[in-house]
């Protein structure tokens, strides 16, 4: 006689395992089956979407000026323990060369797990105004302490002497799962800023652009934009 709870763990397993199936390796960023039930429906972001837009927009902006940062390797800018494993890692990034920077930030502080944090915001520096600002979709602005750190660990290897900003006026985002497709979005508008050949208020910089572009209509869109990109390289 067969066991239902043997059953039931087999089943188990196997959807375990098709969520897990590689579906898409797009540059060096693999895409597995439970990205695409994340994008298909009113979830959270997780690292590995995130890092899959930076390569994908790092492909339509490639210019050297411009770096889009990993979530993986933002956060361990973040959490690094130490000043000379910190300088090891950063220096291969060529800081002090690019002008336009973003990093993704998360709120996880915890290095043993994966994906964990519940929240993400986006910190950009521009060389010409010599300022990083964060862009926090949260209405209390959750992770400025989050963006600080990443902040106080780079600047010197931007070679810059640069301000922190915290942007006031970043779209805010109207529901608990959106923040990742904000950081996204805004990040999306920042580079088409910057590429733009139309004369730039630097006082301003892009915050005129993103209050513009980013609205929760075009965000919610996203999702849809990005899961239709995702298939459509599936089938290529």
């Amino acid at each position: 006689m067969i066991c239902p709870i043997s059953v039931l763990n087999n089943l188990l397993n196997m959807e375990q395992g098709k969520a897990n199936d590689k579906i898409l390796s797009y540059n060096d960023v693999v895409l597995r089956r439970s990205d695409l039930d994340i994008l298909s429906g009113p979830y959270f972001l997780n690292d590995r979407i995130i890092e899959f837009y930076f390569s994908y927009l790092t492909s339509c902006y490639t210019s050297e000026d411009i770096l889009l940062v990993p979530p993986s390797i933002a956060f361990w800018i973040k959490e690094c323990p130490d000043s000379a494993s910190l300088k090891d890692f950063v220096e291969p990034l060529h800081l002090s060369t690019r002008k336009l920077i973003i990093f993704p930030i998360n709120d996880n502080e915890d290095v043993t797990r994966a994906e964990g944090g519940s929240h993400w915001s986006l910190l950009a520096f521009e060389r010409q105004t010599n300022a990083f600002v964060h862009h926090d979709s949260g209405q209390a602005g959750f992770n400025n302490a989050d963006a600080k750190r990443v902040y106080k660990a780079v600047v010197s290897y931007t070679a810059s002497g640069a301000t922190y900003v915290d942007c006031p006026s970043s779209p805010k985002q109207v529901n608990g799962y959106d923040c990742g497709l904000y950081v996204t979005a805004i990040s999306r508008s920042i580079c088409a800023w910057y590429v733009s050949e139309a004369p730039k208020d630097m006082q301003d910089l892009w915050f005129s652009t993103i209050k513009e572009q980013v609205t929760p209509l075009l965000v919610s869109n996203m999702r849809r934009e990005i899961l239709d990109l995702v298939r459509s390289l599936m089938g290529k």
